[in-house]
């Protein structure tokens, strides 16, 4: 792992300062608020069940976890959509029987026999790959598809990646019924697998003496369906990005999805279309297939809108990704759009982003600088071309703002605000934080399975808050944490506008609920937050501190975050 390791996940130096005096009719998240710095830290690819299901009280007040789960909430169908599994396949290889892991349970997929070691019900992922384990990838080798065995790979307990993308999310939520997962998964039963949130160094961090206060939110959402691509549009623009004169012609380069009629694009272990030709690519399915595709089902969502990972048009790209793959630059407008018209200062922070655009010398360089000495980072991408020196696990669609016209190379507002994670320690340790900070940390710092490790990935986000809350602005500064999308893991609560639930909704999502916390200094009291919430939460709340004006429906209709801070302020009422 490359870290700039402040200490010891697990050395809790905090220093609280006196707190801060204001009366109860103040707003600390107004605009007159003793909250001065917002630091949002994007983490990767949790559902809230998987992650802090069983995070317990919180003084007193309880949390929606697994134990709220009913026997209907967690118990998984097969592609009928009725009958239950009575084993969970597993394919990721450390977790598949009859080796490493005897059969205990057997079932079937028509004629094709189920060995497994696991019932239809959510399990520990510790107890069978502890972060102990070797099972983690070099950030130079892209993972096996089904993971690395034990004993073959690096320290940290790395699962296999699991499916995350548009249209399967929607089809595994099954209208609020949360009972497809593991059908509409190519992990299969991975996506009942949860963490024990006890044992995370972000839990332990938070209960230890002298720790800050913090919210946790239960009924937060990521903003859309499906993965980490479209989640960073949704957190920075409330929207769905659009291909502008995407080829809809059935050509290599046309990149729509072609959808069967239950909106599936792909077949898994457990789900095969009866459709003979589906295609799950970067763009929704047109609404007017050309001929030779078949008809997209009335009903879906449909046009030339960009909703899986899919690369910027603008360097930092993954090497070689030829202009047809790529987004054209954006157009609409974002959160830093409207910090900037209002004069607030702020940043995007990505962990290695410095290397990955080039900018030789600035904080986070750590390649040659000239083309002569080249890409010496032992962790760079093997396709790498100098300047352009990324890191192995450098995720390119992460970088939200580089995919819109405004942050393009050359432009002021980039050099301004797209900047590297490292500058961002060394404004936290030195008290220089701008009024709003997003941090994106690199590939095996920010918890993604397939690639990174849950506990490393804790670990860094606990350096961090170490940073931040040991420096000079720590006591005036609010921290939110959450992750960009669920990554494919099942959650029992049902997203708004599915089932029963109600709240702000569309066509987009909000999809699985993930995980959310707020710390500060300034909080006299722990507690849960459990007001609906989606990822534009985020801008709703800055728009709120700032007085901007909504960028979309979404986050004009959403509740912010002011009421989960006036309960860190105030306690439960």
């Amino acid at each position: 792992m490359k870290s700039w390791l402040l200490g010891s996940a697990m050395a809790f130096t905090l220093a609280l300062p006196a707190a801060t005096a204001f009366a109860a009719s103040d707003d600390p998240l107004g605009p007159n608020g003793s909250i001065k710095h917002i630091v949002v830290i994007y983490q990767e690819n949790h559902s809230f069940d998987n992650l802090y299901g069983n995070w317990g009280n919180v003084e007193g007040q309880a949390i929606n976890g697994r134990a709220n789960a009913t026997p209907d909430d967690t118990i998984q169908v097969r592609q009928n959509g009725k009958t239950p599994y009575q084993c969970l396949l597993q394919v990721d290889v450390n977790l598949a029987s009859p080796s490493p892991l005897p059969t205990s349970c057997t079932d079937n997929k028509g004629t094709t026999p189920i060995n497994s070691a696991f019932g239809n019900a959510p399990f520990s992922i510790d107890s069978y790959i502890p972060s102990s384990d070797t099972t983690c990838p070099s950030p130079t080798v892209f993972a096996p598809t089904n993971g690395i065995l034990n004993g073959h790979g690096l320290p940290g307990g790395c699962t296999r990646d699991l499916m995350h993308r548009y249209y399967s999310e929607i089809y595994q939520i099954d209208g609020g019924k949360q009972d497809l997962y593991v059908t509409g998964s190519d992990a299969a039963g991975l996506s009942m697998g949860f963490y024990d949130s006890t044992q995370l160094p972000i839990y332990n961090y938070l209960h230890a003496a002298g720790a800050p206060h913090y919210v946790i939110a239960d009924n937060f959402f990521q903003g859309a369906f499906g993965g980490s691509f479209l989640n960073h549009q949704w957190l920075v623009a409330a929207a769905t990005p659009v291909f502008v004169n995407a080829p809809n012609d059935a050509s290599a380069q046309d990149l729509h999805s072609v959808v069967d009629k239950k909106g599936m694009p792909t077949n898994t272990p457990l789900y095969t279309s009866a459709q003979s030709f589906i295609k799950d690519a970067q763009l929704t399915a047109s609404c007017t297939p050309p001929a030779g595709r078949p008809a997209t089902p009335t009903g879906m969502t449909c046009g030339d809108y960009a909703v899986n990972t899919i690369q910027p048009w603008s360097q930092p790209y993954s090497p070689g990704t030829p202009a047809y793959k790529r987004l054209p630059p954006l157009a609409n407008e974002t959160i830093g759009d409207r910090l900037n018209e209002a004069g607030v200062k702020w940043a995007w922070y990505s962990g290695g982003w410095s290397n990955a655009d080039g900018d030789i010398g600035a904080p986070g360089w750590s390649n040659g600088a000239t083309s002569t000495d080249g890409c010496t980072d032992p962790n760079v991408n093997p396709t790498a071309v100098w300047p352009n020196c990324p890191d192995g696990d450098f995720q390119f669609h992460h970088q939200a703002f580089n995919f819109f016209k405004n942050y393009g190379p050359g432009t002021h507002a980039r050099k301004e605000h797209l900047r590297d994670e490292q500058e961002f320690i060394a404004r936290a340790t030195s008290g220089t934080l701008l009024p709003v900070s997003f941090i994106k940390p690199l590939g095996e710092d920010n918890e993604h399975p397939g690639y990174a490790s849950e506990s490393t990935g804790s670990s860094h986000l606990v350096d961090l808050l170490n940073a931040i809350f040991n420096g000079p602005n720590g006591k005036d500064t609010l921290v939110i944490i959450t992750y960009d999308e669920f990554g494919g893991q099942w959650d029992h609560v049902s997203p708004p506008g599915t089932g029963k639930t109600k709240g702000p909704h569309d066509q987009w999502g909000p999809g699985t609920r993930i995980p959310a916390i707020l710390i500060s200094q300034q909080f006299k009291h722990s507690g849960v937050d459990h007001v609906e919430h989606d990822t534009t939460s985020i801008a709703a709340s800055l728009e709120h501190k700032f007085n901007l004006a909504p960028i979309s429906k979404r986050d004009k209709d959403v509740a912010n975050l002011a009421g989960a801070v006036d309960l860190g302020f105030f306690g439960a009422y």
